[in-house]
């Protein structure tokens, strides 16, 4: 190929030179054959690219496939129901319930029933009018040492931060959660101006960076966060311990990235990487943990105070609730993140192989408290690919009180799932700083979009709800819903994640699937430990066995 590129650049210059001899004016065309003859011998020396110094030019166009890929496949290839991570039947439907227009699909499901992994919902030949409903049912949200407990829509906007998001985004959301009387997460990042702005209800995420309520040495300040938990628009206050999209590890925000306003929001300096470790400095085991809940509490004059986790080891969780029982100090909720990933860039690895998935993790953190008969205390809230009313009907039977949306409501606002979140490129200014792009997304519009769609979906939820012949979704048990396991078998989540008895892990003998975890739990470390465990033990323990 370099020996194809030199020769022909030989024979046209010389006939371009023949030409312009006979006719001036094709000398214009110099403006386009040297340029690239240009790039072509910079290809033959550069070391970088073996594609492109092998075949110069030409070897760009690899390049230019590669970015179009993505956008060949979701228009021309992709089908109704295999595109990754949502396929277009869902971000369709979320569409038109933003837009408020007809949601309805002809001529029966795209989906194979018969194909392993399908669920389902029992419905009931005495089901309920819808009409007859509480379309927009509240939760409360406040255990026993909660004073200023808060009445929450089973539907709210999952955690993402102003600078993952752009300021129209959080914008928007925010309007929509006022709109439609729901709550918004502020994410990680810190509390912003744009999380304040619209009036609408805000849980303050306190993440490992402590952003917003940090000292200059990055460890938790109590007067700052005082100051802040104290607003009347802040109802819930949410301890982040780790997240569905790269559970156990931790971030940088580079220098460069740090404007004066990210500095003033998150009380960070200018001119150094801020560092989120992948762990708390505020406590260090489960009975610290509990103690500053406690001092949340108290420092916010008694808001509901929770924390959020992705299920990593179940004997952590288990040291958790030994914790609770041993101080008497119940968390008012608990966030289950699934690691099924969220809107937080992450290295491959963690996206796909780190984090036990929603499903699993809900029914799991559901019998653990049920276990330590502590689960009146405390609400549930399942956070994980939530976008259709299933999935909120099945968060619902597997124990959840409540469920948080991130992908969701971006789609909600415009997001087309370019897959451009961690590039600063976003095409619809959702994901992304710059002005011009931002520009885009405008506020009023996106955040009726917001609303709509949390209002149609809760109603969808329902009226599953009302189909199944109950009244609201406390009522749903996991007898419920059903999954195709093979061709010729079906079992019930009742079947798949068995209940364990009401203050079964308070006393031995524990259920045989939490034996193991118990023994290797304590309150006093999150770490476990194995040192009195044998071989026999691992084999007799499995992971669901009643």
């Amino acid at each position: 190929m370099k020996k194809l590129f030199i020769t022909s650049f030989v024979i046209i210059f010389a006939l371009l030179i023949a030409w312009t001899m006979i006719w001036k004016p094709a000398a214009w065309s110099f403006l386009i054959i040297v340029p690239i003859y240009v790039i072509g011998f910079y290809d033959l020396v550069q070391k970088k690219h073996s594609i492109v110094r092998n075949y110069p030019v030409f070897g760009h166009l690899r390049f230019l496939m590669e970015e179009l890929r993505p956008k060949i496949y979701q228009y021309f290839i992709e089908s109704d129901t295999n595109g990754t991570p949502f396929n277009r039947q869902n971000r369709s439907v979320i569409y038109q319930r933003a837009k408020k227009v007809d949601d309805t699909r002809p001529f029966g499901t795209e989906l194979d029933v018969y194909e392993d992994g399908y669920e389902w919902l029992n419905h009931s030949i005495a089901a309920i009018d819808h009409h007859k409903l509480d379309l927009s049912p509240r939760v409360k949200v406040g255990g026993p040492d909660c004073k200023q407990p808060y009445m929450a829509s089973v539907y709210n906007i999952s955690a993402m931060s102003f600078g993952s998001l752009s300021e129209n985004a959080i914008l928007a959301l925010n309007g929509g959660a006022k709109l439609d009387n729901f709550a918004h997460n502020t994410g990680e990042g810190g509390l912003s101006d744009y999380h304040l702005k619209p009036g609408g209800d805000i849980i303050w995420q306190i993440g490992t960076g402590y952003f917003s309520c940090r000292k200059p040495d990055g460890t938790f300040d109590e007067e700052a966060f005082a100051k802040r938990a104290v607003l009347q628009q802040v109802k819930m206050i949410e301890v982040k311990l780790s997240q569905g999209a790269k559970p156990g590890h931790g971030g940088i925000l580079p220098a460069a990235k740090v404007t004066p306003e990210i500095a003033r929001i998150r009380l960070v300096e200018m001119g150094h990487d801020v560092v989120s470790p992948p762990y708390h400095t505020a406590f260090n085991n489960p009975i610290g943990m509990m103690q500053f809940i406690k001092k949340l509490r108290e420092l916010s004059g008694g808001k509901p105070v929770g924390f959020k986790l992705c299920v990593g080891h179940k004997s952590e969780f288990l040291a958790i609730c030994k914790a609770m029982v041993k101080t008497g100090i119940y968390p008012d909720f608990i966030t289950v993140d699934g690691g099924e990933g969220g809107t937080g860039a992450a290295p491959l690895e963690f996206s796909n192989s780190v984090g036990m998935p929603l499903r699993e993790a809900l029914a799991f953190i559901y019998d653990a408290l049920t276990g330590f008969d502590i689960k009146r205390h405390i609400k549930l809230i399942a956070s994980g690919k939530v976008a259709t009313g299933f999935d909120l009907v099945k968060n619902f039977a597997l124990g959840a009180d409540m469920c948080n949306s991130a992908r969701g409501m971006m789609f909600a606002l415009g997001c087309i799932q370019a897959l451009e979140c961690n590039m600063n490129t976003c095409p619809t200014g959702v994901a992304t700083q710059n002005k011009d792009l931002m520009r885009g997304l405008v506020v009023d519009d996106k955040k009726v979009r917001v609303a709509n769609f949390h209002n149609q979906t809760v109603s969808s939820a329902i009226q599953m709800i009302g189909a199944a012949g109950l009244t609201k979704p406390c009522d749903l048990h996991r007898m419920f819903i059903y999954r195709r396991i093979n061709h010729s078998q079906i079992q019930t989540y009742a079947e798949l994640f068995p209940y364990i008895p009401k203050g079964s892990l308070l006393n031995t003998p524990y259920p045989s699937s939490f034996e193991l975890d118990m023994a290797i739990s304590n309150e006093d470390s999150f770490i476990p430990d194995y040192s009195n465990v044998t071989n026999i033990d691992y084999s007799n323990v499995s992971s669901y066995m009643s």
